[in-house]
């Protein structure tokens, strides 16, 4: 079985991937989103992670899609059993307001067991901060959902680290459950947005770091080298702000690391957030089993201390003169 990582304080771990749910029932459908998550759990994986606003960006959506159809699939196999759900609040309007309201984050919370189907999710998310609530009120909120039994441990997504430490001296002033998971953006070519600062509050409070776009939005995939390769999909535009900066320099390190260990640029990306201090799994998404099964070799994927390093020189932001 892959090694198990802690998720804070929480008593629930997980290996070193994240399966990521924002595909289910829009770019993956039913079916196909059932042979992943199947696959996932076979070899090894104990964790998905969705959001009750996927996928509402989709025509015809409304949110809740992924969801429905994670509740479907844990229904089918019947029960939960060991498999974690992570799911957020925050970005979907609905009952109860906006955001990260009191009153919104009970009735969303209701709202996503409903469509898991589940008595407790696991990791329950504020999606992103809300300037427009007390931080201490949504906290809250959170907690009294914790001590109902309805949510098992407590995550921030988006937050700064000057947001973060605070909802953690608010949380342990008034004994309240607190944040036990970080999801911040990063990956080998967005690294300032979580290094420095905010590590340093995960590392210093025990946190668990659960990181999105591991791959860059598949730029670390290898699949976008020149400006003709941005027609390889719809999100080839967002490829030119790497192409232009040290995406190549990065792209030729992981080349010469895929040369000596056989693995794939996918897997080396998500290797390497995985081994950095602090961190806990990334998390990555697919649409085809092919796919899956790539990101999968990322869980046992060992990068020795020469190729961090060499991976750390290409990637690092270079200081103005």
């Amino acid at each position: 079985m892959p090694e198990r990582r802690p998720l804070g304080r929480s008593g629930l771990a997980t290996p070193r991937l994240i399966l990521g749910g924002n595909v289910f029932g829009w770019t993956a459908d039913r079916e196909t989103s059932f042979r992943l998550l199947d696959r996932f759990a076979e070899a090894g994986g104990t964790m998905v992670d969705t959001a009750d606003v996927y996928s509402a960006w989709a025509p015809g959506h409304k949110g809740g899609e992924s969801e429905t159809i994670i509740g479907e699939w844990l229904k089918r196999r019947g029960g939960k059993g060991d498999f974690l759900v992570a799911t957020k609040v925050g970005m979907l309007p609905g009952e109860g307001g906006e955001k990260l309201e009191p009153a919104r984050i009970a009735a969303a919370a209701e709202a996503s067991l409903r469509r898991l189907g589940v008595e407790a999710i696991d990791l329950y998310y504020a999606h992103q901060e809300d300037a427009k609530t007390e931080l201490e009120d949504s906290l809250v909120a959170f907690d009294a959902l914790v001590k109902a039994g309805k949510v098992r441990a407590l995550g921030a997504s988006n937050y700064s680290a000057e947001s973060l430490s605070r909802a953690l001296d608010i949380s342990e002033r008034r004994s309240l459950a607190r944040y036990e998971v970080l999801q911040p953006e990063y990956n080998l070519m967005a690294r300032d947005k979580f290094e420095g600062a905010l590590q340093d509050v995960c590392i210093e409070n025990g946190l668990g770091v659960l990181p999105y776009y591991g791959l860059a939005s598949g730029f670390l995939t290898g699949k976008y080298r020149s400006r003709e390769d941005e027609g390889k999909s719809v999100r080839g535009s967002r490829m030119t702000k790497y192409l232009e900066g040290r995406g190549l320099a990065v792209l030729a390190a992981m080349d010469g690391i895929a040369a000596e260990t056989g693995a794939s640029l996918a897997q080396i990306a998500l290797a390497w957030v995985a081994a950095q201090p602090g961190l806990t799994a990334p998390i990555a998404s697919a649409t085809s089993l092919e796919q899956l099964d790539e990101l999968i070799g990322a869980m046992t994927l060992e990068l020795d201390a020469d190729q961090l390093r060499r991976l750390d020189e290409a990637s690092r932001e270079v200081e103005p003169a």
